[in-house]
């Protein structure tokens, strides 16, 4: 510990967990930071505690079972935790999370826990970071110039918001205050901590089962599979573009980090649902943040044009550690895959005058090439155009195959079902043309919607078709429509008036 003179004015706390559950899991690491008034470090404070059980992740906190079996129990310290926080706001990064395990600890040690004020950074960040994709500690700490040094160590991390913090604190004069952060201090003033437990520990919660279920003990990370790893570059704001509530980002950057090592649990995914009652969402909430975040990572999966097995498999798998149909992710690769056709379509010049080819490729064609004996890098150069414009390049033709392209160097099983189908064959010369005048993708034409029942139908913002119908619709008739995101009202009531007149 290390003290100075100054009066603290903050308490930032960090914890290190077993998993992501307050119910299920347990606090392996706390640290507590105190800060003054203008963002200094007064004094610092951690210690690990022996979980009674398994240690869960050591790759991500790095904490094996050998560094905690000689360590305390919680219970055996809380008092000396008391101190530190009492009559003092609490900030964390993430504060919903810290706090729930703080919370359960202290009530399996039998203590009754005030309530404790709070101020989360992760949620400042949106109004002393605003332009940031993702809102880890690791990138307010980027975004404001803080080092961030051991991190996944509560110590580190805690330090790492202390310095955030010092961050807002000190940009006041050049942004306006944020409200919650100039609140917190006189609220927590007024809070009392009892001074003893009031009841004999419990071994586990009341809503804990009895056996606790042993969560996943890795020394080293598993390699993560393509899709998952994705997850680091995705944008909160795409999620909230899908349609996930403001006041479930949270919460989905929560969910981020849990799935970002590739390995989903059946313990995670009940975690996952434990943590709904963490940030006070509802059921419709949660669903939805859940499917927005699931579409944007197919649309992650789709950006080479092709979603792999494996990659399919991936969403099924996050599908259901959302507790989410897996039968909902072939249409949202259908929704995400209508969506870029939509976006490579636009802009794109009609047929010349003079065309001779026949009926035009078109995005989303699906192909197939074979032959090009001794000619791999023109077959290449073919390929990889296709796929960049948003063409299909499959490996086997069947009764989708727009065409096969050969240039009748060899005749094997592909030119036989051709054949067979009656899949249009052509020549590289030929299809390089039909490249060079790639057209539009074909929009089906707007579907009969069921009646809507009268409040929904008198509101101008609820529009009869799928976003990926509206936006094919949007871009065909000369609307700035984005690949993703949410629809504009505006777009929304002209489809609407669109559908209504052709008798739909």
């Amino acid at each position: 510990m290390r003290t100075r003179a100054q009066s603290p004015y903050f308490a930032i706390i960090d914890v290190e967990t077993t998993g992501l559950s307050p119910k299920r899991d347990r606090v392996l690491e706390l640290a507590v930071v105190r800060i003054d008034q203008r963002g200094q470090i007064v004094d610092e404070w951690s210690t690990r505690f022996n979980p009674e059980g398994p240690v869960g992740a050591t790759h991500i906190h790095g904490i094996t079972e050998a560094d905690v079996a000689h360590a305390p129990l919680f219970r055996d310290v809380a008092s000396s935790i008391v101190p530190y926080i009492s009559g003092l706001p609490i900030a964390a990064h993430n504060a919903r999370f810290d706090l729930g395990f703080l919370r359960a600890e202290f009530r399996r040690a039998g203590w009754d826990v005030p309530w404790l004020p709070a101020y989360c950074t992760l949620d400042g960040s949106h109004h002393y970071l605003p332009n940031l994709d993702r809102r880890r500690l690791i990138d307010c700490c980027w975004s404001a110039r803080v080092p961030l040094n051991d991190a996944h160590s509560a110590l580190g991390d805690a330090r790492a918001t202390a310095g955030l913090l010092r961050h807002y604190l000190q940009a006041q004069g050049r942004v306006s205050p944020h409200p919650a952060l100039m609140s917190v201090p006189n609220e927590a003033r007024g809070v009392v901590w009892p001074t003893g437990p009031s009841r004999p520990p419990l071994t586990f919660l009341p809503d804990e089962s009895a056996t606790r279920r042993r969560t996943r003990r890795t020394a080293t990370a598993p390699e993560r599979p393509a899709l998952i790893a994705q997850l680091t570059k995705l944008s909160l704001a795409e999620v909230l573009d899908e349609g996930a509530p403001v006041g479930s980002l949270t919460y989905v950057e929560t969910v981020l980090d849990a799935l970002e090592d590739g390995v989903i649990t059946d313990a995670e995914a009940a975690a996952l649902q434990d943590l709904v009652e963490a940030y006070d969402l509802n059921a419709t909430d949660i669903t939805a943040a859940h499917t927005a975040l699931l579409l944007a990572l197919a649309h992650n999966a789709l950006d080479d044009g092709h979603v792999s097995g494996d990659e399919r498999a991936q969403l099924e798998a996050i599908a259901s550690a959302l507790q989410l149909p897996s039968k909902m992710v072939p249409g949202l690769i259908a929704e995400a895959d209508a969506a870029r056709a939509a976006r490579l379509s636009a802009g794109l010049r009609p047929l010349p005058a003079t065309w001779v080819y026949g009926d035009p490729l078109r995005v989303g064609d699906k192909v197939v090439f074979t032959g090009f004996v001794g000619q791999d890098r023109q077959r290449a150069r073919l390929e990889d155009r296709s796929r960049e414009l948003g063409v299909r390049v499959l490996g086997s033709v069947s009764g989708l195959t727009a065409m096969l392209v050969t240039d009748g160097s060899f005749s094997g099983g592909k030119l036989e079902r051709a054949h067979e189908l009656g899949t249009r064959i052509v020549a590289p010369e030929t299809y390089a043309a039909l490249l060079k005048h790639l057209q539009p993708a074909l929009t089906a034409a707007p579907k009969v919607a069921p009646k809507a029942p009268a409040a929904q139908r008198n509101d101008p913002g609820v529009a009869a078709g799928s976003p990926a119908e509206i936006r094919a619709w949007g871009i065909a008739n000369g609307y700035a429509v984005g690949v993703r995101g949410r629809l504009s009202a505006e777009l929304k009531a002209a489809y609407e008036e669109a559908t209504s007149l052709t008798g739909v």
